[in-house]
């Protein structure tokens, strides 16, 4: 979490740092759900599906002329999963993506939120160990790191002055994911409430 932490504030510094050239600049804070195709559940042939859980998410862009600019997002899982099913391996995936963001305008209130990137998701998977780096640090866990590409979109109604709802949809392709899961496709779904900064 300390890594998302930094992520999460290098990302602020350059939204405040280019606001001055920026049209716009929207922070948002949402939750969700992934899914994935392939096996309902774990098998030996296939592994287990990369879907279900509460992942919650946060978003931050940059917004130049002609409604283009720079996005980042995390998210991740916020309960551990049981790799496996019940009893299993706990684990959590975590999702940190940077995307090329297109804002057209419906009108006045309603726009859409159009995104391409890339990324990278982290899979740890928690047992305790008698190690230092354990015990004092709370780094009880190995990582699997897979590269990811990404395209979404979502429609944002603004509610209240600056304040916008989104119902969000993005699609993943994780390089190599069936080191882990049953598919390399994962889709999240759900919803941000967020905030615009700046002159639009």
């Amino acid at each position: 979490m300390r890594k998302l932490a930094f992520l999460a504030a290098v990302f602020s510094i350059l939204v405040m740092s280019h606001s001055a050239l920026a049209q716009q600049a929207d922070v948002g804070l949402g939750f969700g759900t992934i899914m994935s195709p392939g096996a309902a559940e774990c098998n030996a042939s296939t592994g287990c599906p990369e879907k279900g859980g509460l992942y919650p998410n946060i978003t931050a862009d940059v917004i130049f002329h002609h409604r283009l600019g720079f996005g980042y997002e995390v998210a991740w899982r916020g309960g551990q999963g049981a790799y496996g099913g019940p009893g299993g391996q706990p684990y959590r995936p975590i999702i940190n993506d940077f995307n090329l963001v297109f804002q057209p305008r419906v009108n006045k209130k309603v726009g859409l939120d159009l995104m391409a990137g890339f990324g990278f998701q982290d899979i740890r998977y928690y047992q305790y160990t008698n190690t230092s780096g354990c015990i004092y640090f709370g780094a009880c866990f190995n990582t699997s790191d897979h590269v990811l590409f990404d395209v979404g979109g979502g429609l944002r109604y603004y509610f209240w002055h600056r304040a916008f709802i989104r119902p969000e949809i993005k699609w993943y392709n994780i390089h190599n994911n069936t080191a882990d899961f049953s598919g390399n496709n994962v889709v999240r779904v759900g919803a941000s409430i967020g905030y615009t900064i700046g002159p639009d």
